[in-house]
């Protein structure tokens, strides 16, 4: 009787034990402190605003790429992230300084239609934290976000001048500033570069949220005997490449050479030459992390074909001859190395 009691005794403490370090593994996996149980992958919680400029975040442009990368940044630390879309001018303060007040850790201004309502954030708000694309703003806490467009428009220009069959190539500009006048004078370089004999018509319709205004720019082009056209025009550059699908439906062929990001994933390969890319993902999570990491400080950082701010999209293989993709690789050496400086007004 007594060796049952101490085997049923010894079997009690054995159980007790296991159910005890059970109890502590349990422990250890739940009380992380906002880490991943799952992948041990450490957790922020920093909040992250972006407001978007006329075009919008799906004006299939930089807004669009600009919100992309977010939503990346919050997959990846769990960020959280939110956009406000402005309709119009008056709608940036306000959607600013919604973010600011809420407590947000950075807020983006996208676009440099946004740099005075950014101007007066920053002042009223020496504090807090923003960010600005395409402009430069001198404060402190503001870090500002520009891009050698002239640079990665210089190469499509060059893809342009040399795959013109009619020698008359189109420009559509968004609003007429200094930021889209880099793009057509860069472009312009290009095309001169490769292709003395081809003219260039430029339109500017005013605004970068009017796709019908692109589609009537691109029509009056194409009926001139344009065969491609250059876009920076946000939004309105829909209506270009809507344009340019419907010519080619009907048998006349033509081509759009799109911006911001490859578009040739919104609109196909049939009609899309080739785009040219500017990484404000790149540029946008960059920013962002620095927030995350404790790192953030104001200033102004341009993103240029040296580091790969801006450039060709990886796609153009499919439209763009070995041979002028070699071209192009040779201008944009020459562009790094500083042999050739391009225009930027």
């Amino acid at each position: 009787m007594k060796k049952i009691f101490s085997l049923s005794l010894v079997l009690l403490l054995a159980v007790s034990v296991m159910l005890a370090g059970c109890g502590k593994k349990e422990e250890s996996s739940t009380g992380t402190g906002g880490s991943d149980a799952a992948s041990g992958d450490k957790k922020t919680d920093v909040k992250v605003g972006m407001v978007t400029d006329v075009g919008g975040v799906n004006d299939k442009s930089f807004n669009q790429t600009a919100w992309e990368a977010l939503q990346s940044l919050e997959t990846e630390t769990g960020a959280k992230v939110k956009y406000l879309q402005s309709k119009g001018d008056a709608d940036y303060n306000p959607n600013l300084n919604e973010f600011i007040k809420g407590g947000y850790d950075l807020t983006w201004g996208i676009g440099f239609n946004l740099a005075d309502a950014i101007t007066k954030a920053a002042e009223q708000n020496p504090d807090s934290k923003l960010a600005i694309v395409d402009s430069v703003v001198d404060a402190p806490n503001v870090k500002s976000v520009t891009f050698a467009e002239n640079e990665g428009s210089y190469l499509v220009g060059v893809v342009a001048g040399l795959m013109t069959k009619t020698n008359k190539i189109g420009f559509v500009g968004g609003q007429d500033s200094p930021l889209i006048k880099r793009f057509e004078v860069g472009f312009k370089a290009g095309i001169a570069a490769v292709n003395p004999k081809a003219e260039l018509k430029v339109n500017y319709t005013g605004a970068f949220d009017k796709s019908d205004l692109g589609k009537a720019a691109a029509a009056t082009m194409y009926n001139d005997g344009v065969d491609i056209i250059f876009h920076a025009a946000g939004g309105t550059g829909t209506g270009v490449f809507n344009e340019a699908i419907s010519r080619n439906k009907s048998g006349q062929k033509v081509w759009v050479i799109g911006v911001d990001k490859d578009q040739s994933l919104e609109f196909g390969d049939d009609v899309t030459l080739t785009s040219m890319v500017k990484r404000v993902d790149v540029a946008v999570k960059k920013v962002s992390q620095e927030v995350i990491d404790g790192t953030f400080k104001g200033g102004t950082e341009t993103f240029s074909l040296k580091d790969d701010g801006v450039g060709l999209a990886e796609t153009s293989t499919k439209n763009v001859p070995a041979d002028v993709l070699a071209k192009v690789d040779e201008y944009k050496q020459k562009i790094i190395s500083g042999e050739i400086k391009v225009p930027a007004e």
